[in-house]
């Protein structure tokens, strides 16, 4: 299946996933991430050909495919639920840097990186993989693991049950803690926006 030229000069989607599962490799990823670089594409398959070489929605399409493949070789639960997240959510990570703090909120939640942040790490590790699986793209920058591992860790330490303590409304709880995690994820961001522009902390 042809992908664009401009974001995969390789242009081969067979191609771009061997170089993403070999990328892992050398980089000694466990077999987790390993199956996640493997699957991560799988819906660029069912991509109709009339939209080629664009691939619009290929992560959706690529649920089904994935969950029959785990099905049918009883893949492990921990490398299917990671191929899981990294072929729904890979796109959003690549594009971190441009989403908003409540976004990347959203992103932490669907992947259940608050309950499982080792898991949510070991995504980003695949979506490296994926970012560097490219022909003549293998030591590309790749700051958003970086960034997201940073915003993940601002967000971990907000201290939910201390906030559900002092909620005098308990139906609100869960926005206030939302609104308390956005407000560090947003901190973050400008943080990592100075430092990426050179300007002085509290400039």
């Amino acid at each position: 299946m042809p992908q664009r030229a401009d974001y995969h000069p390789e242009i081969d989607c067979g191609d771009h996933t061997l170089r993403v599962l070999d990328y892992a490799a050398s980089q000694k990823q466990p077999l987790t991430v390993r199956f996640a670089a493997l699957g991560h594409d799988l819906g660029k398959a069912l991509t109709p050909p009339d939209v080629l070489p664009r691939h619009i929605g290929h992560e959706m399409r690529g649920i089904a495919p994935l969950a029959e493949l785990c099905r049918r070789l009883r893949v492990p639960s921990d490398c299917r639920d990671l191929a899981h997240i990294t072929l729904v959510h890979h796109a959003k990570v690549h594009q971190a840097l441009e989403l908003r703090p409540e976004t990347v909120l959203r992103l932490f939640k669907e992947c259940d990186a608050l309950r499982r942040p080792e898991r949510f790490r070991l995504m980003l590790d695949a979506c490296l993989a994926d970012a560097r699986g490219r022909l003549n793209f293998e030591d590309a920058p790749y700051p958003q693991k970086a960034y997201l591992k940073t915003l993940l860790e601002a967000a971990l330490q907000i201290d939910a049950g201390a906030i559900a303590a002092g909620c005098a409304d308990k139906a609100a709880i869960p926005a206030t803690i939302d609104a308390a995690r956005v407000a560090v994820i947003a901190a973050g961001k400008r943080e990592w926006q100075r430092r990426e522009t050179g300007e002085p902390s509290g400039g």
